[in-house]
């Protein structure tokens, strides 16, 4: 406990820093985040949760969910084009249930959203890149909690790779998108 609290108030030395790096991204971005990423804020409104400074070329990835009769889920990207070398993946859930993102390289061809599901509506994870940390890099689960943020940064090459959700129903839900790499 001394630990996680140690971490937030070393976090909020640098709200006003990371708030400014990551606002910048927004606003320099040659592809911005939809209209509506003005309510963003790091950390998703986490008490305590401040995204550290991220290396290379930031891309938002929005996770979220509508209860309805039949489940509408959705993971938005922005921007969906970036170049090749390192790239940190902000993952912000606006959902009212935990999501998670995960990365996949996609072969020629391949479509997101077209996995194989298994029996425990999951596609498998072999081939993997990664996942983005869980819940502000807080959480001893691995998903990122309703309105919280999880990060993660790659150095990708050349290509097409699909970023989704892979809890129960999600992926099957429509919670999967492509991120091109030039």
């Amino acid at each position: 406990m001394e630990v996680a609290r140690a971490y937030l108030l070393a976090g909020a030395a640098t709200v006003a820093m990371t708030a400014f790096s990551v606002g910048t991204v927004a606003v320099t971005d040659p592809s911005p985040w939809p209209q509506h990423h003005s309510s963003w804020r790091p950390g998703g409104g986490d008490p305590g949760c401040d995204v550290p400074p991220l290396a290379g070329r930031r891309v938002m990835v929005q996770l979220q969910d509508r209860r309805t009769r039949a489940d509408t889920m959705s993971l938005r990207v922005a921007p969906r084009t970036v170049p090749s070398g390192t790239v940190s993946l902000l993952a912000l859930n606006r959902g009212g249930r935990a999501h998670e993102l995960a990365v996949f390289p996609l072969s020629e061809g391949q479509r997101a959203g077209q996995r194989a599901l298994r029996g425990d509506d999951r596609i498998d994870e072999r081939g993997s890149l990664g996942e983005a940390t869980p819940t502000c890099g807080l959480s001893t689960s691995d998903v990122i909690a309703a309105g919280a943020s999880g990060w993660l940064t790659l150095t990708l090459r050349p290509g097409r790779y699909e970023l989704l959700c892979n809890l129960p129903g999600h992926y099957r839900a429509g919670m999967s998108s492509v991120l091109e790499v030039k």
